[in-house]
């Protein structure tokens, strides 16, 4: 089970951070990814983060302003977004994946699991 929040509205340039709290399954074996779906957009990705928290991946559009960590102690992962753009603005989704793979998704298809979204907006 995921449960994301964090959302809020914020203008333009200013920060958020995004909480994911996941259970339900054990931590080290859970790659965490963050998606987000702008109105009349695809869902896209955002960043991910290995099982460890060793590696981290972001797509170009957010590299340098946003940053995604873990807590496995706190079962929590978190997106830290700052210069935030009003392209920034979507309903934004934490996911997991349960794997014993190296491998970290970056792809909707690859995760199980889907948290309920939490709306970021950003004002200009």
């Amino acid at each position: 089970q995921l449960q994301a929040s964090g959302g809020g509205l914020v203008q333009a340039g200013g920060s958020l951070r995004l909480s994911c709290a996941f259970s339900g399954r054990t931590p080290s074996r859970l790659s965490i990814g963050w998606f987000r779906q702008a109105p009349g957009l695809e869902r896209e990705f955002v960043a991910a983060i290995s099982r460890s928290g060793g590696s981290t991946y972001y797509a170009d559009s957010v590299k340098g302003r946003f940053f995604i960590s873990r807590d496995n102690n706190r079962n929590t992962v978190y997106l830290q977004m700052d210069s935030l753009k009003p392209e920034d603005t979507a309903v934004y989704y934490c996911a997991a994946k349960y794997t014993i793979s190296s491998h970290t998704p970056r792809t909707r298809d690859e995760y199980n699991y889907w948290g309920q979204g939490t709306l970021v907006t950003v004002s200009s």
